[in-house]
């Protein structure tokens, strides 16, 4: 008898989801980058510091350097770490207190670390994205998250019908909140709902019923925010199929605009709070995989479209549209329309991206505030990208946004041969066709339906960093 496969019915008026064998699940089950750039930040080398950083800000303020050119506008990324509580699941860099008078002197530093930014890069540069992320950034009042949009709004100028977006934790807001947001001139909003199942909740400490988040949801467009995303995890504790497919349901129901769908990352060894989860109760791979396909269905007949590897968007939302259209771009914080723009990150550990360069802010609040008081740009590690990086960047980012590489625009773009640049890596992919995730073709590389679930091994292959080491498992599993 042939060995079972995983799948999910699909509705009868689509095409059959793709199905997964268990023998692919078993030889794919590895670890790897999410590509939430290239290089990924593991290879950012403390030889890059506030000194590097500050010359690709002078660059991009005169208008060189810039991958985009100086006249592109801007992306800006505000880490604030503060949480009251801790959830176990979570890797972000955070601070778990309840002691909120923290965040005063933590916003003083900030706004040290606008000067020291404008200082270099010049003030008034145009500023189309904003993304408030932590942590929990509704840990701050609406008093201090009001006084940062000041001072951002004085230090950039804010495009009109822009993108910004701030992540609540529904348990920390309320109507009255959500007007405040809408009025400060926040147009997006993402949910941290990662589980409506009240044990799975349970397992993971982050209790937060689903009328509860169903209220604000209502509450939030009735406010008039342009965008709603939410944010789940599978591969939780105490996860089942039959329990995630009934919040993919209830998701379904609510209709964010857009879903971010995320593999948890069990990985105790370096992330503390991960230590507090029963690994025996988590579920096992090919359920994951199980789940992932359940997710693909479900929100494709609720109207989603699936724009890989972790989200979903409704069809009329820029994001879709953009993935139709091959406008798509991936940045540090998923899947993005906007074109390879430069971010600066502000804030403990934020990361941001200059022209060729790449940077990341000190880990702790200690080494962050140190530097600020110096008067030095709290930089601590970064990377310059070689040519070979940039090369070997624009192919995967293709794979994982396009689903597909063409040959003759990586070589004019970037003056190889692509067959003869990339012959070791074509043959890496041999064994990814031959299970049907890949089809070579005349002129390019394409991921097939199927190839999507695995997009993360396709890339991997023109990884040169993790290509060369082999140290696969400082990343999380691709499944």
């Amino acid at each position: 008898m042939s060995e079972p496969a995983l799948g999910v019915s699909p509705a009868s008026s689509r095409p059959a989801a793709p199905i997964v064998s268990r023998e692919l699940l078993s030889r794919l089950d590895v670890s790897g980058p999410r590509y939430t750039s290239y290089p990924t930040a593991d290879r950012f080398v403390e030889a890059f510091g506030a000194e590097q950083y500050q010359q690709a800000l002078q660059q991009r303020g005169h208008g060189v350097g810039a991958l985009t050119g100086g006249a592109s506008a801007l992306s800006v990324y505000v880490h604030i770490p503060f949480c009251e509580s801790v959830c176990y699941y979570c890797a972000c860099n955070k601070v778990i207190t309840k002691h909120h008078e923290r965040a005063v002197e933590y916003l003083d530093a900030v706004r040290m670390e606008i000067d020291l930014v404008c200082a270099q890069l010049g003030r008034g540069q145009t500023l189309s994205q904003l993304h408030f992320g932590g942590g929990t950034p509704t840990f701050l009042t609406d008093d201090q998250l009001e006084g940062l949009l000041g001072t951002l709004q004085t230090a950039f100028r804010f495009v009109p019908g822009g993108e910004y977006a701030i992540e609540i934790d529904p348990r920390t807001v309320s109507a009255e909140r959500l007007h405040r947001l809408a009025a400060m001139g926040f147009n997006r909003l993402s949910f941290g709902v990662q589980d409506f199942d009240p044990q799975v909740q349970q397992a993971v400490h982050r209790v937060q019923p689903r009328e509860q988040v169903a209220a604000l949801v209502d509450i939030a467009r009735a406010e008039g925010f342009e965008s709603l995303n939410m944010d789940l995890i599978y591969g939780l504790p105490k996860q089942t199929l039959a329990s995630f497919q009934t919040t993919l349901s209830q998701v379904a129901q609510l209709k964010p605009d857009r879903i971010a769908l995320y593999a948890y990352a069990h990985l105790p060894q370096r992330f503390k709070p991960q230590r507090r989860i029963d690994s025996s109760a988590l579920p096992v791979p090919d359920d994951k995989v199980a789940m992932l396909a359940m997710a693909i269905d479900t929100f494709s007949a609720a109207g989603y479209d699936y724009i890989g590897m972790d989200h979903f968007a409704l069809r009329h939302d820029s994001l879709a549209v953009a993935k139709r259209q091959g406008r798509l771009h991936r940045n540090f914080q998923g899947y993005s329309t906007h074109p390879d723009c430069d971010i600066i990150g502000l804030g403990v550990s934020a990361i941001g991206r200059v022209g060729a360069h790449y940077s990341q802010n000190a880990k702790t609040l200690d080494d962050y505030y140190d530097a600020l008081r110096r008067g030095q740009l709290p930089i601590v590690r970064g990377l310059t990208l070689t040519r070979d990086d940039l090369v070997r960047r624009a192919v995967i980012m293709a794979i994982m946004c396009q689903g597909r590489v063409d040959f003759e625009s990586i070589e004019l773009a970037y003056l190889v041969d692509f067959r003869q640049y990339f012959a070791s890596e074509m043959r890496l992919l041999e064994p990814l066709v031959e299970s049907g995730l890949v089809q070579m073709e005349s002129d390019g590389i394409r991921v097939t339906p199927l190839g999507w679930h695995f997009v993360r091994a396709i890339a991997m292959p023109f990884d040169r960093h993790l290509q060369a080491d082999k140290t696969a498992e400082r990343f999380s599993r691709i499944i």
